[in-house]
């Protein structure tokens, strides 16, 4: 059975305190998962996102995995192979700088490889669309209560 994953990611300031959430579309049931990180970055945020839902659907025993993200740099990142080429090259870009992030995206490559099943696929941020809608609002809810006032 094939599981749907909406993703996102949000940041105050960036850097700055980021939230990210998830929403799986499980066959009879739905679930949300949600962090917070105080001093981050918002492709972080969009990217830990994603590798959280994908490490709680195989954790569940979901195989088949469509994770919808409106993150051009997550979704790029693994169906244009440069997560692949990052790997091959030591963790460095074409310009031989260090990859930003590095630590989440060892980890989304290693769960990549626990299944050939898993699909990203680019949504429009802020389009409406109701579960992307709703983990932009649960990833700031993150922010927001972890907010000093």
């Amino acid at each position: 059975m094939k599981v749907r994953i909406y993703t996102d990611g949000a940041c105050s300031g960036n850097p700055g305190p980021g939230g990210w959430a998830a929403r799986l579309l499980l066959p009879n049931d739905s679930q949300e998962i949600s962090g917070f990180e105080e001093d981050t970055t918002n492709n972080r945020m969009e990217l830990q996102a994603v590798v959280q839902a994908i490490k709680l659907a195989l954790f569940l025993g979901y195989k088949k995995i469509d994770v919808y993200s409106d993150s051009a740099y997550v979704v790029n990142a693994v169906k244009k192979g440069w997560i692949k080429r990052w790997s091959r090259n030591g963790w460095k870009t074409s310009r031989q700088e260090d990859v930003k992030n590095k630590d989440l995206w060892i980890l989304l490559l290693s769960l990549l490889k626990e299944s050939k099943d898993i699909h990203l696929i680019k949504v429009a941020g802020h389009s409406g669309h109701e579960h992307n809608e709703a983990v932009d609002q649960l990833a700031k809810r993150q922010i927001f209560n972890h907010m000093e006032w």
